[in-house]
Formats: C-alpha cells, sequence, structure tokens
C-alpha cells in the first residue's frame, strides 16, 4: 500500500487523536504524523513552511468543532502559496446536513468524513487515488 510522507491532524480530542495515531501506524498511513490541538497552533506552524515550500504535509485531516480557531476558521485562513497539493479531509462527529453542505462550498476540502477513522476508511481512501 502506498503511503504519505507527512500527514497533519488537526482535532482536539485526545482520544481520537490516540486511536487515529494507532490506525494510522496500523495501516502504514504515513511516515510522519504531525498532531496539533487547535486550528490557531497549526496555523502558526503550517504558515510559514508554506511561504517557504518545506515540510508542508501532503494530507491534513481536520476536525471542524475545536477551541481557539476551529475547522471552518483554519479553512478560511488557510492558503496554499505553494504548487504542491494538500489533501484536506474534514473529519468530524458532525452528521449536520448544514455542515456538509458548508464543506462543499470550499474547493479545498477533498472529502468531508465522519469520525472515527478505521483501517478501512484509510485504505479506501487510499483506493480513490
Amino acid at each position: 500500500m502506498p503511503k504519505f510522507n507527512h500527514v497533519c491532524v488537526i482535532d482536539d480530542d485526545p482520544i481520537y487523536t490516540y486511536l487515529t495515531d494507532r490506525v494510522m501506524k496500523m495501516v502504514d498511513f504515513s511516515n510522519y504524523i504531525e498532531f496539533f490541538k487547535d486550528g490557531e497552533a497549526a496555523l502558526n506552524s503550517l504558515k510559514p513552511r508554506l511561504r517557504s515550500g518545506r515540510n508542508i504535509p501532503d494530507v491534513i485531516f481536520l476536525d471542524l468543532a475545536m477551541p481557539v480557531i476551529d475547522g471552518w476558521q483554519f479553512l478560511e485562513e488557510f492558503i496554499i502559496p505553494t504548487k504542491k497539493k494538500v489533501i484536506i479531509y474534514v473529519v468530524t462527529s458532525s452528521i449536520d446536513p448544514k455542515d456538509m453542505q458548508r464543506a462543499e462550498g470550499y474547493n479545498i476540502i477533498d472529502k468531508y468524513v465522519v469520525k472515527p477513522i478505521t483501517p478501512e476508511l484509510l485504505t479506501g481512501l487510499f483506493d480513490e487515488m
């Protein structure tokens, strides 16, 4: 199975991030998995890297409901000035059709995924590429 070099998970739930880390390692999803507890911490780390074009994640798993800066605010501020394609999956517990419809309005979102992350889901993401 192919794997990504660098994956970023932005989520404030420690149980979810622990399980996601375990599942990603189980299916050999990525060489490096980076975690942020909120959108602000992620933006503070990722913006300089985006400007320099170095250490940019291949995939971002983004939760919507977080403190400080939520997923929606993150998406408003996350601008990719590089030529590298960053795959963004919104991964949330929300099954609200309004959230799903709102996510469709962002052309940088590749997929809306309802938690939890499972091995089958991750391997299915590879199959979709």
